[in-house]
């Protein structure tokens, strides 16, 4: 799958914030699981899918308090996604490219 490998996060607010990078790992199953990590986290029931001219993923990653949602698309060369934390009360739009 393209969405294969190691790639690194940019979770900044804003364009003007602080450098901040985390890696995000996934493997794609030939039944299209995803497995791998985010921000530390192991991935759980993680999806992949290739329709509608996307390449796209969705999965699940915790911290222990409640549960992270993070999906993406292959946009070009990086993954465009959004990361939402319901317990946490935030939506974060995130850019990502290969390491």
């Amino acid at each position: 799958s393209a969405l294969a490998g190691r790639w690194t996060v940019d979770l900044r607010p804003s364009p003007d914030a602080p450098k901040y990078d985390k890696a995000m790992v996934l493997a794609i199953g030939a039944d299209r699981a995803v497995s791998g990590s985010f921000y530390d986290s192991e991935i759980q029931a993680g999806r992949a899918s290739a329709s509608n001219g996307r390449v796209c993923f969705a999965f699940r990653t915790t911290d222990g308090a409640g549960p992270y949602h993070t999906s993406g698309c292959l946009v070009g060369d990086r993954i465009l996604g959004q990361t939402w934390a319901e317990h946490r009360g935030f939506v974060l739009n995130w850019a990502a490219v290969r390491e």
